[in-house]
């Protein structure tokens, strides 16, 4: 194996929106893996005051309400690493959009892997609360893509 080989496999990582590759040839074993060791990831979780009334918390607005079905929601989350497409087509509309229901079997979104398309379905039934992915963006194995209401 030489320095072009190893060359050529970078830019298929590149192209192909991958953060590992490894291969065997004749006996020699290599895997180049990208990223950074040891990332620090924070949540950051928004503190609003909520007035009490006879021991019955009342929300002072529609916000807390909605963080509250964020914090029951189900994450679908992508099975693949990709480019995360929303529509079937630009001109398309998109599979599903916050506030929509869902089936169990549903196709909510493509990912592009490799120059294929999978279509990635929905395993519950539900609600759309959010849609944590931009149209055409890359995504990792793992990422959460939507937060769903279960029904």
């Amino acid at each position: 194996m030489n320095i072009k080989e190893i060359k050529e496999m970078i830019s298929l990582m590149n192209e192909n929106h991958l953060t590992e590759l490894e291969l065997e040839k004749n006996g020699l074993k290599i895997r180049l893996r990208k990223g950074y060791e040891g990332v620090i990831e924070r949540e950051v979780e928004k503190v609003v005051p909520r007035i009490s009334g006879g021991g019955i918390e009342k929300f002072s607005s529609a916000e807390p309400a909605a963080a509250h079905a964020a914090q029951m929601a189900v994450e679908i989350k992508s099975p693949m690493v990709g480019t995360f497409y929303k529509a079937p087509a630009p001109d398309a509309q998109a599979y599903v959009k916050v506030g929509d229901n869902i089936e169990a079997g549903q196709v909510v979104c493509i990912i592009e892997a490799m120059k294929l398309m999978n279509e990635i379905k929905s395993e519950i039934k539900g609600k759309i609360v959010s849609v944590l992915v931009e149209n055409a963006d890359p995504v990792e194995f793992g990422q959460t893509l939507f937060l769903v209401e279960p029904l």
